[in-house]
């Protein structure tokens, strides 16, 4: 299903160039240096994201990547310096990678916890300034795909 779904967001982001503005696919290597800093494994969907897009926008979505390797002086859409930051900042926890920015007091992030049977870590809400103890985890997607294409529908 997901995988489908997945697709389906790809392709349109791909046929809508003129709001799609992403910094492109990256290697292997460039990726498993991030996993490495991040202590996180990347699977399936985002890693397909990773290879295909990198990091950037669609429309007024900002979907969060990998842009280069200096993952210490970057900004957004840095996945990895995002999740890094947000670590020393607010303790967030290290099985979470933020993906997106509500701009209003949620982030969006892949929970390496909680995987469904092919390795595809759902999408949680994260609220900065609450205690560990008091954050709910809301489940804002199954998955990337489901989450993706969510997105990708509001700007076409």
């Amino acid at each position: 299903m997901s995988l489908a779904t997945y697709q389906k967001a790809k392709e349109i982001i791909l046929n809508e160039d003129e709001i799609a503005d992403f910094v492109g696919g990256h290697t292997d290597d460039l990726i498993s240096l991030a996993e490495e800093k991040l202590g996180l494994k990347f699977t399936g969907l985002y890693l397909d994201y990773l290879k295909t897009f990198g990091a950037g926008n669609f429309g007024a979505q900002e979907i969060y990547g990998i842009i280069n390797a200096d993952f210490e002086n970057s900004s957004v859409p840095d996945a990895i310096w995002y999740t890094l930051t947000e670590r020393k900042e607010i303790n967030l926890p290290n099985n979470l990678l933020v993906i997106y920015d509500t701009g209003s007091d949620e982030l969006f992030c892949l929970d390496y916890n909680q995987n469904d049977e092919n390795g595809e870590p759902k999408v949680v809400s994260f609220v900065p300034g609450v205690d560990l103890e008091g954050q709910t985890y809301e489940i804002i997607a199954n998955d990337f795909g489901d989450f993706l294409v969510s997105l990708v529908k509001r700007e076409v």
